[in-house]
């Protein structure tokens, strides 16, 4: 789940998504004219997001349920307070908004991952958020991997990661092996995740009963996310 290895190279490698959502999230906040404040960035990961967030001027509060993604988050946001915890039950502050961004929300880590703990997780951060409060967000849905299955290879010189992705139903696993180099040897990590995938309508009907109004975006700016990755633009009003 995120072990030292991988999370170094999601951090090193995989980072875009949250560089493209930060602007994003700071832009909405903006609009809806919350200059401070509190911003809760779930599933938190190495800080990329939170980094942004932070420099920008609100206090961050990153939540993850790695141990190795959240020492790299110390380190990159020295300002920020991370904790690990679910991103279905933890006990949120007073928040200007919230992020979940990369799926956050369809991770089983947590075995209670499923679209019951989704929407009750929805009321628990409508409760939270101030009145004109944001939420930026995404999920996988249907579709996501196509081809199913489905191999992908990325290789650098200091490490490389073999990730394969198989749609079955509602649910996608990744077998992610990863090689980094020691030397003139590599060291091997293997993880299996396994996600939910939920369907943008179910997404909405959640978001609604929450009392959250909601859109769904494209992408997150210039970044146009695949078929089956869908952005979510949350407000309380």
């Amino acid at each position: 789940m995120y072990k030292e290895d991988l999370a170094r190279i999601h951090h090193e490698g995989f980072g875009f998504t949250a560089e493209h959502a930060a602007p994003v999230l700071l832009d909405a906040l903006r609009t809806a004219g919350i200059s401070g404040g509190t911003v809760a960035d779930l599933g938190c990961g190495s800080g990329i997001l939170s980094c942004a967030v932070s420099d920008a001027g609100y206090r961050i509060l990153g939540v993850d349920f790695s141990e190795d993604m959240l020492r790299l988050a110390r380190r990159n946001v020295p300002r920020g307070e991370f904790i690990r915890a679910s991103v279905l039950d933890v006990d949120l502050p007073r928040c200007a908004g919230v992020a979940a961004i990369g799926e956050i929300f369809c991770y089983a880590f947590d075995e209670r991952a499923g679209l019951d703990a989704f929407a009750r997780a929805m009321k628990r951060i409508y409760a939270a958020l101030e009145p004109g409060g944001v939420f930026l967000f995404d999920v996988a849905g249907p579709g996501r991997v196509v081809p199913s299955p489905r191999t992908n290879l990325v290789d650098r010189a200091e490490w490389s990661i073999v990730h394969k992705a198989t749609e079955t139903g509602d649910t996608l696993t990744r077998e992610i092996v990863t090689f980094v180099r020691e030397g003139d040897m590599y060291r091997r990590s293997d993880e299996r995740h396994v996600l939910r995938l939920y369907r943008p309508a179910e997404i909405l009907d959640a978001l609604s009963a929450a009392g959250l109004q909601a859109t769904m975006l494209s992408g997150y700016g210039a970044f146009t996310l695949p078929a089956g990755w869908h952005p979510f633009l949350a407000r309380k009003a």
